[in-house]
């Protein structure tokens, strides 16, 4: 019963054989299409959280008998939280699928879900958020700053570049979370127009989503696709990886050239402030190096065992058991919002398992450069994980299909905070600097240019004219 709903191969099928199914295989059910409209709708309300937020608020102004929020304020509240969105609509989904199917039929389908990267996510980002790690990161970037002249400018710029390129080694899912913590430092905090701080996120989502290319392990579209088609890390880095990397140095000074004068001019404004507020120059208390290297120890295990989450999450006890031996020198441990991040994914991965139907159809027939648009395209509205595994069932790729389709999911992971798996991470460590939350049709229209760059050099330097 459970592969007549999913209509596709086991979990790891299309790691061994990409050819496991036909496109006949994937027909669909009316079941299918109310499981569609309850995606659309879960993507139709994450667009709509920074009007449900401001709808909420205007509520809570007009009513003024209470101190404390009515049941329906804090009800929209809820409601505007983006983490949550895609896991409420999975309740629908749920009864949905027990009343074609039955509640045992419905139960099996959730755990028969595979969470590993829900539950990956939640952790690196716990390990990557703590204070040796941030305080080691920051360290490294005010270091290649100051080779560009320590300027507000530098750290802008060196922030969207090394950073991302961290994901390659930390995951992507890890440079998000250092890149986030560290711009809300070092740039947010000293206010940007509006303009500028939609561009800066837009460059920071496109940026990690490329970034992971020098390896084939940095994010689980990456992971899936290099194993389905058998690529080694050199291939990844040699085909892919200085694409990458010249399209991050490409999108990077555009935008700074763009800029230039407001950046300039924050510039200006940080120093004055440092001089009438000279604490604020003062370097937090140093962490012993011991206790830093036992962080990256930490966050190797993690990484090199992602697939294993029996093996990570026991390695992720043992750090928490260091973490207290160390309070010392540590900050509180951030585990709330990794943890709504990864509920955010997991009700990612139980909508997307029932996708495949329409996602294959829609990619096969197509000519190489249609693979790629449509893979950018499917992203931005559905993790690109999700498209990248749907994407192994069809049979019969080409070398130059299997391109098309991997630089599309890529480069369309900064279109939409759903797009990538980190991009949530980034959004509730930065949405606070945008007032009344983030918009996603400006964070779209900002982060379309870079993503056409991207686009732009992937088929440029490749075979698909």
């Amino acid at each position: 019963m459970l592969a007549h709903i999913i209509k596709a191969p086991g979990k790891f099928d299309c790691l061994k054989n990409p050819n496991v199914l036909a496109l006949e295989d994937f027909t669909y059910t009316q079941f299918h299409l109310f499981a569609l409209l309850f995606l659309i709708l879960a993507v139709i309300h994450t667009l709509s959280v920074r009007k449900i937020h401001n709808f909420a608020r205007r509520l809570e102004l007009k009513s003024h008998k209470s101190a404390e929020r009515t049941v329906w304020v804090q009800a929209l509240y809820f409601l505007s939280e983006i983490e949550i969105i895609f896991a409420i609509w999975v309740i629908p989904l749920f009864f949905t699928m027990a009343f074609y199917y039955g509640f045992e039929t419905a139960l099996g389908y959730i755990n028969t879900r595979d969470f590993t990267e829900p539950l990956f996510v939640t952790i690196i980002l716990s390990l990557a958020l703590s204070r040796p790690i941030l305080n080691a990161s920051e360290k490294l970037i005010r270091f290649l700053a100051g080779g560009l002249g320590g300027t507000l400018s530098a750290w802008w710029f060196t922030l969207l570049t090394i950073g991302p390129l961290l994901g390659s080694l930390i995951t992507e899912a890890g440079a998000m979370g250092i890149s986030a913590m560290l711009l809300s430092r070092q740039f947010y905090d000293h206010r940007p127009s509006a303009k500028l701080a939609y561009a800066t996120i837009a460059l920071l989502f496109i940026n990690v989503s490329v970034g992971g290319l020098l390896t084939n392990f940095a994010s689980r579209a990456v992971l899936i696709l290099a194993h389905a088609w058998d690529w080694s890390n050199w291939e990844i880095m040699q085909i892919f990886g200085w694409k990458a990397v010249l399209g991050i140095l490409l999108v990077n000074i555009i935008y700074w050239r763009a800029f230039r004068k407001e950046l300039r001019l924050m510039d200006k404004k940080r120093e004055g402030f440092l001089q009438i507020h000279p604490e604020q120059k003062e370097i937090e208390e140093p962490i012993p190096t011991w206790i830093t290297c036992a962080h990256l120890f930490f966050i190797f295990t993690v990484v090199m065992t992602s697939h294993y989450p029996a093996i990570f999450i026991a390695a992720y006890m043992f750090f928490i058991g260091f973490h207290q031996s160390t309070r010392a020198h540590q900050s509180p441990l951030r585990l709330t919002r990794p943890l709504l991040v990864g509920l955010f994914l997991a009700g990612l991965v139980v909508h997307g398992g029932l996708q495949g139907w329409w996602v294959v159809r829609m990619l096969s027939g197509k000519t190489p450069l249609e693979v790629l648009g449509l893979g950018i395209s499917l992203t931005a509205f559905n993790d690109n994980a999700a498209i990248a595994y749907l994407s192994t069932l069809i049979p019969n790729w080409g070398a130059v299909f299997e391109y098309a389709l991997f630089t599309g999911v890529v480069a369309g992971g900064g279109l939409t905070v759903i797009a990538n798996a980190p991009n949530p991470a980034g959004y509730v460590i930065l949405s606070k600097h945008f007032e009344g939350g983030l918009s996603p049709l400006r964070l779209f229209v900002s982060a379309l240019p870079p993503t056409l760059v991207m686009y732009a050099i992937f088929v440029y330097f490749s075979d698909l004219l």
